[in-house]
């Protein structure tokens, strides 16, 4: 504990962002470049270096944060580098991704701001880049065995990198043509640029870890024939069926969903496409779905120059503050946040029915049907205000302009579409994910699972988590004695809730 006193005569200070004019003229990720590495040293002697961390239990990943915090403290970058690895693999992915569990746990949290852990995480990391303190680390012996891994998103990058290091043999397949899921052509840039992903690619590739692209296990390799090929096979694919909305309307041109518009914007800036044929430019846009993937949605139809935008959240507005009784420290609050986008949206004035305060969300709103023009093309969205319990309020129906919906409800599992849980043979739960016994393994021998495709929708540092542990029970598998990898969570491990 560099300064017993730091939590009470430092206030906490965030990394500052850049001026909404600018931002949102670019894909740039939204904050001062250069402005956090002032700020760490002093946020780090915030941490009270408690006797009981329950920061280490609020995040999945077991990160070391006491440790980390004062060794950022003592400017020992190299240390630090060294304890924020041990645990993550991928720190400046979540660093900009995460929406910090570790922070809500924090003692400090209690009564006070926390501890920027987040923004520590993410100077750590990207100093150890600019430092060389993340050289690449390969095997000094092959095992001789194989793993083939399905999807190259957080929890299949982290599965591969563990097993290569293992000293295995390790090729990760990839449906799309370039490397990453969900975080090359979900995430846009302005949250994290794609060079933080390239620069962890070639990483592992130096480290043996093969890759194939523009590969489909299902269609364009057979999903059995690949597992005989193997000596293991971990699918993390991520949950990719999204949900639908089945109401009058839905058929109109011009409603599409959230992943079918995001990656179009995210080839625009990889430089494979002048412009997105979803463009929101000129168009007023509608998002229904509160969450992260609706503000994505958000921020990128404010880029493309839309003519305004509205998001709608089934859910009621949530307080500023934690409601001790239902969400008691330190588990994860629902309070009202801020993100860049709704930030932007606010101060551009983007939507045509804003709050008081500007901002572009419609809380407690649940769509009723769409209207279409002559032509069959959506130009109108009609809403109804619920309640707690999602019943319609009478007397509140309106409509908003929209010839352009975007549907952010989530996903409810893997897509079943590519015949690769078919040619597997693999079972699925009830609610859709991929069925797995407490050692990740499926019912099909030397198969695991992991991720999104078999835990449901989560947060990526569960996902990485899941990689890291799932590396663990397919060494073991492979070597018949208990793996030295580290296995942070198992497959029924939940956040800590009420």
């Amino acid at each position: 504990m560099a300064d017993p006193k730091g939590f009470l005569t430092t206030p906490r200070r965030e990394w500052p962002r850049r001026p909404v004019e600018e931002r949102v003229r670019d894909w740039d990720e939204v904050h001062v470049p250069g402005a956090l590495l002032p700020l760490i040293g002093p946020q780090a002697d915030r941490c009270m270096d408690c006797g009981v961390p329950f920061c280490h239990e609020a995040c999945p990943l077991g990160n070391l944060i006491p440790d980390w915090n004062d060794l950022v403290s003592r400017a020992d970058w190299r240390a630090a580098a060294e304890r924020l690895h041990a645990t993550n693999n991928f720190p400046e992915f979540t660093g900009r991704l995460c929406p910090a569990p570790c922070e809500a746990g924090c003692v400090l949290a209690i009564n006070q701001p926390a501890v920027t852990i987040k923004n520590v995480e993410c100077a750590i990391a990207d100093r150890a880049w600019e430092e060389g303190f993340a050289p690449p680390a390969p095997p000094d012996r092959l095992s001789g065995r194989t793993v083939a891994v399905i999807g190259s998103g957080p929890t299949g990058l982290a599965a591969a990198q563990q097993l290569t290091r293992a000293g295995h043999t390790v090729a990760v397949y990839e449906r799309d043509d370039r490397l990453g899921g969900l975080m090359r052509y979900g995430i846009p840039a302005f949250k994290m640029e794609k060079h933080h992903l390239e620069r962890r690619v070639e990483q592992m590739r130096s480290e043996g870890t093969k890759f194939r692209t523009s590969t489909t296990v299902g269609r364009d390799v057979d999903a059995a024939e690949l597992r005989s090929r193997y000596d293991a096979l971990v699918i993390a694919t991520g949950a990719t069926a999204w949900r639908e909305l089945t109401v009058p309307g839905r058929e109109l041109e011009g409603i599409h969903q959230a992943m079918e518009y995001l990656p179009l914007a995210n080839r625009v800036c990889e430089g494979d496409l002048e412009s997105s044929p979803l463009s929101a430019a000129g168009r007023h846009v509608v998002i229904v779905g509160g969450g992260d993937t609706g503000a994505d949605c958000l921020g990128t139809a404010v880029r493309e120059g839309a003519a305004s935008v509205t998001q709608l959240d089934i859910y009621r507005r949530p307080g500023a503050e934690r409601d001790e009784e239902a969400e008691p420290w330190p588990t994860y609050p629902k309070l009202y946040r801020l993100s860049p986008a709704h930030e932007e949206a606010r101060d551009l004035r983007t939507a045509p029915s804003a709050d008081a305060e500007g901002d572009a969300r419609v809380f407690a709103a649940s769509t009723l049907r769409f209207v279409g023009d002559g032509g069959g093309r959506v130009r109108a969205l009609h809403l109804v205000e619920v309640d707690a319990g999602r019943r319609p309020v009478p007397g509140t129906e309106r409509t908003l302009p929209a010839d352009l919906v975007l549907l952010a409800l989530g996903f409810s599992g893997p897509d079943q579409e590519d015949g690769l849980i078919a040619q597997l043979g693999v079972g699925l739960e009830p609610r859709g994910t991929i069925a797995r016994d407490a050692g990740f393994g499926t019912e099909v021998r030397g198969v695991f699972a992991a991720g999104d495709a078999a835990r449901g929708q989560s947060l990526i540092v569960w996902a990485i988590a899941e990689g890291r542990a799932v590396a663990a029970a397919v060494d073991q598998y492979l070597t018949g004695v208990p793996s030295r990898l580290p296995a942070p969570v198992g497959p029924y491990d939940r956040p800590m809730t009420v």
